[in-house]
């Protein structure tokens, strides 16, 4: 069973070093009803270093850095990724449950608020602030429904001995948000029943390469003509490392569909899972392909995302390297899942779907 929430793997993890984040994505809609969806994740890196002043690794003197960082954006027309920076001495966290407060800015289980204004001229004259310039301020209310809980990968005796370079806990991999938000003066509101929600946090020592995402509760049938109202699929991974040893390219993947659930989670080994998957950064697009089985079940994803909807997105590792430089990070990407069930020895067709308003990341460290 996945479908576990646990606010002992969502809360705050940090003790000297690494990162700990929680990122958030929806769709909102203004006034006119045009769709935008956007993102907002709150980021912490390194407390050992912490000082009154944030501290940058991307600066000369290559050090290490040091802060909360607020991320906040949207994508499609007029994407922008904007981050707003908090020396550790001006930020106050509760450990579990989670609860990260700084100036206006608040993070929690149910609740979201904060603001970020960067002007042009901040932006450039800042590199080291890695962010375009543009306002954004929100204001929303969190229900998490469905989790992706990965099991005993992220388990207290796991967490404990830094065993994986990158851990991954989905407490809402299909959340409802609702509130308000205002991005360069035009208001959007945020309905739980059309924002498609999802909320993870991941943390670690360092970033994986491969890095990829895909998620998304906005599902369509193919075989009926109905939208799924009970459905999410989520699949994550690359490359992981345990005690620093790099293990061959592996996903996690689960597709919860109406109630029931379809585990392809590599790390559940007496389940045979297998995986396959292909990513590419085409000319216009970037594209998954990713098939996946286990001993009852096989599935198979295709997803393509715009890259003009899209963002390379910026971090730097605990080490204050910037290893990813081209990774590319999305909200409103589409494609096709179909899902199948092993009947002696053939594939019997379970369901077929289109799906819409994909959250999708890609990107591999260059040689």
């Amino acid at each position: 069973m996945f479908n576990k929430k646990d606010v002992n793997r969502n809360q705050y993890m940090l003790k000297d070093t690494g990162y700990d984040w929680w990122w958030h994505s929806f769709t909102a809609h203004d006034e006119k009803g045009e769709e935008k969806p956007f993102f907002i994740e709150y980021f912490l890196i390194n407390p050992k270093y912490g000082k009154e002043s944030p501290i940058f690794g991307q600066l000369p003197e290559k050090i290490k850095p040091s802060y909360l960082m607020i991320k906040a954006g949207c994508w499609k027309k007029g994407a922008v990724q904007l981050h707003r920076f908090f020396g550790w001495d001006s930020v106050r966290i509760q450990r579990n449950p989670y609860q990260i407060m700084a100036d206006d800015c608040l993070a929690c289980e149910t609740r979201l608020i904060g603001s970020i204004d960067i002007s042009k001229e901040e932006s450039e004259n800042h590199p080291e602030w890695m962010c375009d310039d543009g306002q954004m301020s929100w204001d929303l209310h969190v229900d998490k429904e469905i989790a992706f809980n990965v099991g005993y990968g992220t388990s207290k005796l796991f967490r404990e001995t830094n065993a994986f370079e990158m851990y991954w806990h989905a407490q809402g991999m299909k959340t409802k948000y609702a509130g308000t938000i205002v991005f360069n003066g035009k208001k959007y509101e945020v309905d739980p029943d059309t924002c498609f929600g999802y909320a993870d946090k991941n943390w670690g020592q360092d970033f994986t390469s491969p890095w990829v995402w895909l998620s998304s509760n906005h599902m369509v049938s193919n075989l009926t003509g109905k939208r799924l109202e009970n459905s999410v699929f989520d699949i994550g991974g690359g490359r992981p490392k345990v005690f620093f040893v790099p293990l061959p390219r592996k996903l996690l993947g689960v597709f919860y569909h109406e109630g029931k659930e379809y585990d392809f989670n590599f790390s559940h080994f007496w389940k045979g899972v297998h995986t396959i998957f292909h990513c590419e950064e085409k000319e216009d697009q970037i594209e998954w392909k990713v098939v996946q089985s286990n001993s009852k079940y096989h599935m198979k994803t295709h997803i393509i995302c715009d890259k003009k909807d899209m963002l390379l997105v910026n971090y730097e590792s605990p080490d204050g390297q910037k290893r990813h430089k081209r990774l590319w990070n999305g909200g409103n990407g589409v494609g096709r899942i179909t899902l199948y069930k092993r009947v002696n020895n053939k594939l019997e067709l379970i369901e077929d779907v289109n799906v819409y308003n994909v959250g999708c990341e890609f990107g591999e460290y260059e040689n």
